[in-house]
């Protein structure tokens, strides 16, 4: 196994060829997101039919993510660009206007979200144009009025992110329910919900898949200062985490951003849940053809944090070379887990009987010196317990299910490696091991540790460790 954290690239103009995308997943992609911020429904079809041929290509499982939008807060139109200094009057009204200057140094607008306008307390701050025109609220009614702090160039429908208010809205709208159901119906693996708030928000995301017979894996984008706060909720209410600096630095201050991303990763780790690290992690490959070096020590560092998963962005979706893009990450990635801090014991704490069983596979596997960990899983939940302890020996995933081989793409150190027929757990055994010797997968003089439940097929029932050594390789051969 040749890296364990996992990498995630987007797709866009840039790789959204059936040979771009073949490249990416040879490169190291072991998922691919497609962002529902731009493009079609037919559009996105047509790439999901696309990844799933180059899947078939290169014989190799990834995974598809889809990214939710969300609900953008934007400006409105503005009937010409703004040119800010600090000091200037902004005025934010609930009418549905085009802005415009109104005097020297005063300027009116509305956002396309007004009702948040309401909840808007004197002394806030409001951030526009992701974060690089500040103003602070000096009055509040059915007008806002905030005092410029800095100066800068503010045109149409910017970007808008108030990080001391509780705005309170809705993450999911209409479009965002309809690209819900496209994901259910096209059997995407996860999606992404943007600007989660609390728990309730990702209970009403759960809500719509499920009413809608979907079993897609939630990850929550922390994005905003109130679901740093909340992040204990928001994590017990998801599937996985993404990390999402972009907004997350405009929504908290910049030089806080390092801290709450290793107190992220950590309890994702701590509570099995896969964890992806986004935004900027080489954002100058979009353009050039190497990284500088503080990109390449960002990978690493969320590397060295723990993190299952680094993601690309705009180097992969519109830059000039994505598959280089992916095969620096990946080096990266690989030298980094040269010093990797393995087997992670101690400070987690024993959830229930399958985390005590898992915590001992992974230190037998190592005092037997074993090949690999072996995970019978049906749900694969068993396959992320023993990720979190971040084992040396690669954990080779046993399935009955494509779809659950997939969720376990973004799984750090998960190999989605068998998928069998559901069976005895003897006859199971049987068909791993003749087509793991036979594709060379396990080694004839190896020593493996299983893990697997009794009875066979249901979820969460993971209660014995089976230790298989040559001769009972051999045995299971016959």
């Amino acid at each position: 196994m040749k890296k364990r954290t996992k990498i995630l690239a987007t797709i866009g103009p840039a790789s959204d060829t059936l040979e771009q995308l073949e490249a990416l997943i040879r490169a190291g992609v072991n998922v691919f997101r497609m962002n529902f911020s731009h493009g079609t429904h037919e559009y996105h079809s047509a790439v999901l039919t696309l990844i799933r041929q180059a899947m078939k290509n290169t014989g190799l499982i990834v995974g598809v993510l889809q990214d939710i939008s969300g609900p953008k807060v934007r400006i409105g139109k503005l009937e010409e660009e703004f040119i800010l200094k600090n000091g200037d009057i902004l005025e934010f009204i609930q009418d549905d206007i085009v802005g415009v200057q109104v005097a020297e140094g005063h300027y009116r607008l509305t956002i396309n979200q007004r009702d948040i306008l309401a909840k808007v307390k004197e002394g806030e701050f409001i951030y526009l144009y992701d974060g690089n025109i500040r103003a602070q609220v000096k009055s509040v009614g059915e007008t806002v009025v905030t005092v410029v702090q800095n100066s800068g160039k503010l045109s149409s429908n910017k970007g808008v992110n108030f990080p001391n208010t509780r705005i309170g809205i809705d993450v999911l709208t209409l479009k965002d329910r309809k690209d819900m159901l496209w994901g259910i119906e096209h059997g995407v693996d996860f999606m992404a919900i943007s600007f989660v708030q609390n728990a309730q928000d990702m209970h009403d995301a759960r809500e719509i898949v499920e009413t809608h017979g979907g079993d897609q894996q939630l990850f929550a984008k922390i994005e905003k200062f109130d679901a740093v706060e909340n992040i204990d909720e928001i994590l017990g209410a998801s599937d996985g985490i993404m990390v999402a600096r972009g907004d997350l630095g405009i929504e908290v201050p910049y030089y806080e951003v390092p801290a709450i991303q290793k107190m992220i990763i950590h309890k994702a780790n701590e509570a099995s849940k896969p964890v992806i690290t986004a935004t900027q992690m080489l954002l100058s490959m979009t353009e050039s053809e190497t990284a500088t070096r503080a990109e390449i020590s960002d990978v690493a560092n969320a590397v060295l944090d723990g993190t299952d998963v680094v993601m690309l962005s705009e180097e992969s979706a519109i830059g000039h070379n994505p598959v280089l893009a992916v095969e620096t990450m990946f080096n990266t990635i690989c030298e980094t887990e040269k010093m990797y801090p393995y087997d992670k014991f101690s400070g987690y704490s024993m959830h229930d009987e399958m985390d005590v069983i898992d915590e001992s596979a992974v230190m037998l596997a190592d005092n037997l010196n074993a090949n690999a960990l072996l995970a019978l899983t049906t749900s694969g939940q068993s396959a992320k317990k023993l990720a979190r302890y971040r084992p040396k020996k690669a954990i080779l995933a046993i399935m009955h299910d494509e779809r659950i081989a997939r969720s376990l793409t973004i799984v750090w150190g998960v190999v989605p490696a068998f998928l069998v027929d559901k069976n005895s757990l003897e006859e199971m055994m049987c068909q791993v091991i003749k087509k793991g010797l036979q594709d060379k997968v396990l080694d004839r003089e190896g020593c493996y540790v299983l893990t697997a439940g009794d009875p066979v097929g249901v979820a969460g029932t993971t209660n014995s460790i089976r230790i298989l050594r040559a001769h009972e390789l051999s045995y299971f051969d016959k």
